[in-house]
Parts: structure tokens; C-alpha cells; sequence
């Protein structure tokens, strides 16, 4: 990551203690994502009066007024109840979305682009998609798990036909550590980004580091921590994630590997 993009990601950490800045200017900076009166009204007003009602009544009203307020939203869109928003404008749903209850869009910056939620997308109860200054995309027909993250302090892609199970974490960015003489948290941060490919399945509780891919069709198994890159069609799990083998070579393929593997451990 280049230097200018790390101190864009300094930058947006800084800005939430700006003394130069009133209370209200933090505000409108950090969950509305414009100034203006008449922006920090409609914002406030929309979701007064819409993101905590339950029930048929409370979806109704979110589907008539949130196309007011956010960047775009498409046809057969469900929100929830008290599903947090910020920097609406530059939050984008597609058609025939589901955002379960007590979610977080956060799509904050000030140079990034945003949230991209495509077509057919599932986002399950208490989950949180945040941007740092970063960008996330969700592909058509992504399905995510109760309580997962999304944390993206650069780009994370999750492409299409994707399954993620509960409790994953996503982690799009990490501390610079390399001093001693200051506490990590007033180092700089860096971001590579996480790109998960089509049709990847994430077992329960994965967790998914920066810089990390994971090719087409793959499973990772549930508490795994991936730290490298993951093959097309594999079958990996452990802490840190290691390769099991490749689904495309069949039952035998994979009884072999087995074998194999025990007679190495006895010797």
C-alpha cells in the first residue's frame, strides 16, 4: 500500500478527535457523510421515523423513504429494524436485497466509493459491513450469516454465489507494529484488501486476513484463521488455514491423501 493511501486511512481515525471541529460537524462528518442543514435533517428524520418500527409497517415505510437517502436502491428491498446507516449516499442496493435486523452500513470516508450490495444478497441478523476511507462489494446472491464483520480499510470483493456462515470476520486492514516507543494504536494502519472469489462457502467463525484471496469454489473450514492465499476448489481449515485437499478430485483422491498423511505423522 502506498504511503498516501495509509495516511488516508490515519487520517479518517484522526478526524474523529479534531478539536477544530464541533460536535455537530463530527456528526454530520462521521455518520451523515455531508454537511448542510438540510442533509443532517433529512437523515435524522428518515431514520426517526422509519428504522425502528417492527413489522410489515416498519418495511414499508423503509422502502418508500430510504431511496430518499441512500445512494440507490433497487426493487423487493427488505430492511430490518434498527439497522444503523452511515454515509448513506454512498451506500448502493440492488434488487430483491435482505438486511436483517440490527445491522451496520457504515460506508464512511472521505475518498472511498463506498458499499455495493448487488442483486439477491442476504446480509443475517447483527451483522456489520464498515468502511475506514474503504470500499466493500457485494456480488449477486452473497448469503452472510448472523453476527459476521466486513471491515474494509481498502477494497474487499466477496463475489457471486458466495455462503458465509455465522460469527466470520473479515479484517481488511492491519496496525503498522514496527516501533516500540509508541503504543500500536498510535501507529499507521495499512490495507492490501481481501478478495473472496465465486461460489466460496466460509464455515462458522473463519476469520479472513488482509491480503488474503480465496479462489473459486472453495470451503474453509469452521474456526479457521486464513493468513495466505487459498487455491481454486480447495478444502482447507486449521489455525492458521492449511490446504486439504482439492474437491474436484473425488472421494478416492482424498482417501489417499489421508493415508498418506498418517504415515508421514507415524514416521
Amino acid at each position: 500500500m502506498s504511503e498516501q493511501q495509509n495516511q488516508e486511512i490515519m487520517d479518517t481515525q484522526k478526524d474523529l478527535f479534531d478539536e477544530k471541529k464541533s460536535t455537530l460537524q463530527k456528526y454530520m462528518d462521521i455518520v451523515v457523510g455531508q454537511r448542510g442543514l438540510a442533509n443532517l435533517m433529512k437523515y435524522e428524520l428518515i431514520m426517526l421515523f422509519c428504522s425502528w418500527v417492527p413489522g410489515a409497517l416498519g418495511l414499508v415505510l423503509r422502502q418508500k423513504l430510504y431511496p430518499l437517502m441512500l445512494g440507490s436502491m433497487g426493487r423487493g428491498v427488505a430492511i430490518g429494524a434498527n439497522v444503523m446507516i452511515r454515509h448513506p449516499k454512498k451506500i448502493h442496493i440492488g434488487d430483491n436485497v435482505v438486511i436483517d435486523d440490527n445491522c451496520v452500513l457504515d460506508a464512511k470516508g472521505e475518498t472511498n466509493k463506498g458499499i455495493e450490495i448487488h442483486n439477491g444478497v442476504f446480509v443475517g441478523r447483527g451483522t456489520i459491513l464498515t468502511c475506514h476511507n474503504g470500499d466493500i462489494i457485494l456480488e449477486d446472491n452473497v448469503n452472510i450469516g448472523f453476527n459476521c464483520v466486513v471491515s474494509s480499510l481498502s477494497r474487499i470483493i466477496i463475489k457471486k454465489n458466495h455462503l458465509m456462515a455465522a460469527f466470520c470476520y473479515l479484517v481488511g486492514g492491519d496496525h503498522d507494529s514496527d516501533r516500540t516507543d509508541i503504543p500500536v494504536l498510535e501507529q499507521g494502519r495499512s490495507s492490501k484488501g481481501i478478495t473472496i472469489e465465486e461460489g466460496v462457502w466460509l464455515g462458522a467463525s473463519v476469520s479472513v486476513l488482509d491480503g488474503v484471496a480465496i479462489g473459486r469454489d472453495s470451503i474453509i473450514g469452521a474456526h479457521a484463521v486464513v493468513n495466505k492465499n487459498v487455491p481454486d476448489f480447495a478444502i482447507s481449515a486449521g489455525v492458521p488455514a492449511k490446504f486439504l485437499w482439492d474437491r474436484r478430485k473425488g472421494k478416492e483422491h482424498n482417501e489417499i491423501l489421508r493415508e498418506n498423511g498418517k504415515a508421514e505423522a507415524k514416521s
